[in-house]
């Protein structure tokens, strides 16, 4: 048994029933996780009914032409920071316009690091359609690529969990949806 894979598929149906149960949808916009955030919540079935897009924006050029994120703000703080975390998080619900986002931004591994943001550091922005936005730094010292990514995925749901949290239980439906 995978246990980190078990703790990831445990906290992507929490962000699923938590979306399900107070109607909201979902989007991702992902760089060093790759688009696993959005694999985890895709995995499960039924996930079609609150996931709506993830973004893989990996590059910079990505980040500026598919989410908005300025190049001054890539050019001052780098892509890896909390600025361009919260920018990433905004520029995708703009154009998902779901009402969850989480960006993901950081340094994977094994290279790539530096004395200030060393291999490990990521950033992550989550956000709701209304303007509320929490983000988070982390440092997953100690963890190889994979494991410097598998955190990331639980941190990014625990996120989407939270917010959901925040979020008013709709009442059912008298109509259910059609398929």
């Amino acid at each position: 048994m995978d246990t980190a894979h078990d703790a990831i598929q445990l906290e992507a149906m929490r962000v699923l029933d938590l979306c399900r149960a107070r109607g909201l949808t979902v989007s991702t916009a992902e760089s060093c996780t790759g688009g696993l955030v959005a694999g985890a919540l895709t995995e499960i079935a039924g996930s079609s009914d609150v996931v709506d897009r993830g973004f893989v924006t990996y590059s910079n050029a990505a980040k500026q032409e598919m989410l908005g994120v300025a190049p001054a703000t890539l050019d001052a703080h780098g892509a890896v920071s909390e600025e361009t975390a919260r920018e990433m998080v905004a520029g995708l619900l703009r154009a998902a316009k779901t009402s969850l986002g989480v960006s993901i931004t950081g340094i994977a591994g094994p290279g790539g690091g530096s004395a200030g943001k060393p291999v490990g550091l990521v950033y992550f922005a989550a956000g709701t359609a209304t303007g509320k936005v929490i983000t988070r730094r982390e440092v997953f010292a100690g963890q190889d690529r994979a494991g410097v990514r598998r955190l990331s995925v639980l941190t990014a749901l625990a996120m989407l969990a939270e917010l959901a949290g925040q979020e008013p239980v709709r009442e059912p439906s008298a109509h259910p949806p059609s398929c």
